[in-house]
């Protein structure tokens, strides 16, 4: 699976639960360590811990390896490491205080 493919699969996990202001970043030029950020917003803790049991399951049942997650606990802010790609589940709030955008944007630079 190319990575178009399998960030189109993260967003359409994120999707199938609700996640709202899904964005996909293309960080390949900034880091070797990861291509694609993918961050979205959930309404609650239980939104949050949802969305990231349905991108772990929806790229399980593609074959794709799963790394970790963490946050899982608080639920604020869910990180899914897919290896190639980092997906962010946080609440708006937590989002806008860290503005990952931001960070890794290659249009910001």
């Amino acid at each position: 699976m190319n990575i178009e493919e399998k960030a189109a699969a993260v967003v359409a996990a994120l999707e199938d639960i609700k996640a709202s202001d899904i964005t996909v970043l293309d960080t390949k030029p900034l880091t070797s360590l990861f291509e694609r950020v993918i961050i979205a917003s959930a309404d609650s803790s239980r939104q949050t811990k949802a969305l990231a049991g349905s991108v772990k399951d929806k790229m399980r049942e593609l074959g794709e390896a799963v790394l970790g997650s963490e946050g899982e606990e608080s639920g604020e802010w869910v990180l899914v490491d897919l290896g190639d790609i980092v997906v962010h589940i946080m609440h708006p709030a937590v989002r806008a205080h860290y503005n990952l955008e931001e960070l890794w944007d290659v249009r910001t630079r």
